[in-house]
């Protein structure tokens, strides 16, 4: 199971969103899982990856030092060294492509070097399946997210969702992924300020803001 199946949107929203992990099996396979997962953080690293973390701290990390107003002066150019160096224990290791081509090109170079850990592949079950076919892999299961019941109307519209949603771990509250919704549509903020910003809160890495701007973008194209 994981969080990254409470991700909101349509089948076709999910062509630029891609998530592979490799965890390892506590008490099985975890001697030794710690250099094993920095292997694998490496070979995602190679295949141009929109975010990647260990469980801890993705990419985009926040920094303490900062006020708030210094998101927008800040560079957004990913840490993968970081995300590699900070992993100390065993646990997740994942990474999002915001292709297929990429994913593909990635797990077959996961296969090749045989980690000998579990690795999963998230994204629409169609997409999912192909990756796998496409690297040899025939799916030997599949999980379902049963989606949202809100009989009260209490949920956001599903711009809102879709933004919030990508940290499975509700770190990208709603209220945050509206305000940035707001500040583009306005002119305020740039596609990609904003979707660097929401990446930041999401500590495991596997928000993807590729997908975010592309939403974004939508957005403000629906206001113009």
């Amino acid at each position: 199971m994981t969080n990254t199946l409470h991700r909101y949107g349509k089948a076709a929203s999910f062509d630029d969103d891609y998530i592979v992990f490799c965890i390892p099996s506590p008490g099985r396979n975890d001697e030794g899982a710690v250099e094993k997962q920095k292997q694998f953080l490496r070979i995602c690293a190679r295949h141009d990856p929109a975010n990647m973390g260990n469980g801890n701290r993705g990419s985009f990390k926040p920094e303490r030092r900062l006020n708030p107003t210094a998101h927008w002066r800040r560079g957004a150019d990913p840490d993968w060294e970081g995300v590699i160096a900070e992993v100390k224990k065993p646990g997740t290791a994942a990474a999002v492509f915001d292709s297929r081509e990429k994913a593909e090109a990635c797990l077959r170079d996961v296969i090749e070097a045989d980690l000998g850990l579990s690795v999963n592949i998230s994204a629409s079950v169609e997409g999912a399946q192909e990756v796998a076919e496409c690297c040899g892999i025939h799916r030997h299961s599949v999980e379902y997210s049963l989606g949202f019941a809100d009989p009260h109307d209490h949920l956001p519209n599903s711009q809102i969702l879709q933004l919030s949603t990508m940290c499975g771990h509700g770190m990208v509250s709603f209220n945050m992924a509206r305000k940035m919704l707001d500040m583009v549509r306005e002119g305020r903020r740039a596609p990609e300020q904003a979707a660097a910003t929401l990446a930041r809160f999401c500590p495991c890495g596997v928000y993807n803001p590729d997908r975010a701007k592309r939403l974004l973008e939508e957005a403000r194209r629906r206001t113009a």
